[in-house]
């Protein structure tokens, strides 16, 4: 089966990379696995890594489904499903101008925390988008790349997503987005509600690292901004972070590192094999009681196409 997001994401991500000069997205077939990173927290905040497979009931609109896939993260063998693939988007528009250093501090200390991803994937935007991908062995050159980012132009940052969702469309393993940026938007050709709907397709986490910007914090852009960047966050399973000063950016990528470290990926098959492009929605329960469980809400379904008119002669 064709992956769900693909049809819609290929006419979107095709709008954003020929705008900034990105060859188009392909996508390739394969198969219709769900998959749902878990993060689970105690009564007191605390992260539980000690859960096993009979401890999970998922449900898909309602429906309970089968684990095919039950990989933990605090487990030291390494699972093709739980290998980290990185994505960092930093927003290096004229509305971050006056926060690029506190952002450039900020990328620069999260990548020296987090462990070295099996794929990263950088890009910078502005009106334009640049992208760099590394792999393990190769990731040098990239805090000089961080630093040499000049705060102007535009701000694409709904077409950025959008070309980190095809890129990562049929990677493998956890897909983590981090996204370093004040939520201002002012040049895409990709609307935030589409943005939202792949997201909804995608089984990436994203983590917005979100700075005050050029406008008032309670102004409606700023407000707008914010919202959107929440919005992600919830879709996906992740969190929104608001650093105003260095001194909180090490308990920002401590929290961060801590769930990659504790998460839970399940995976299944759905019972419902129709190919309506609605969306359905993902419930996780625990069988123990007093804990709390953070993931995607849910994506929607692939969509046949209709099938075209034959040709008059």
């Amino acid at each position: 089966m064709t992956n769900p997001m693909a049809g819609g994401l290929a006419v979107l991500a095709l709008a954003a990379a020929t705008a900034s000069g990105q060859r188009t997205p392909v996508f390739r077939a394969g198969l219709d696995l769900v998959n749902v990173t878990v993060t689970v927290r105690d009564g007191q905040g605390g992260l539980v890594s000690d859960l096993a497979a009979e401890d999970f009931v998922v449900r898909e609109d309602g429906r309970p489904q089968a684990l095919e896939i039950f990989a933990p993260a605090a487990l030291p063998a390494e699972r093709e499903e739980l290998a980290l693939n990185l994505g960092m988007l930093f927003d290096t528009s004229e509305s971050m101008r006056k926060d690029l250093k506190l952002s450039q501090e900020s990328a620069i200390r999260f990548l020296e925390a987090i462990p070295r991803a099996r794929d990263l994937l950088l890009i910078f935007f502005d009106r334009d988008i640049r992208i760099s991908r590394y792999n393990s062995e190769n990731q040098q050159g990239i805090f000089g790349r961080i630093l040499e980012a000049k705060g102007e132009g535009f701000t694409a940052l709904y077409d950025a997503i959008a070309v980190y969702l095809s890129r990562v469309a049929e990677t493998p393993g956890r897909k983590v987005l981090v996204v370093f940026t004040d939520g201002d938007d002012t040049t895409s050709q990709v609307p935030p509600q589409e943005v939202q709907r792949l997201l909804r397709s995608s089984d990436a986490t994203v983590y917005p690292v979100a700075f005050p910007g050029q406008h008032n914090r309670n102004s409606s852009e700023a407000l707008r901004a914010r919202a959107f960047l929440y919005s992600l966050a919830e879709l996906s399973g992740g969190r929104v972070f608001q650093p105003t000063a260095s001194r909180e950016l090490a308990a920002i990528y401590q929290s961060i590192l801590d769930e990659l470290g504790t998460q839970y990926v399940l995976g299944y098959v759905s019972d419902n094999a129709k190919r309506d492009g609605k969306f359905r929605r993902i419930t996780v329960e625990l069988k123990r009681p007093g804990l709390k469980v953070r993931h995607r809400t849910g994506y929607d379904a692939p969509r046949d196409e209709p099938p075209k008119p034959p040709k008059k002669k």
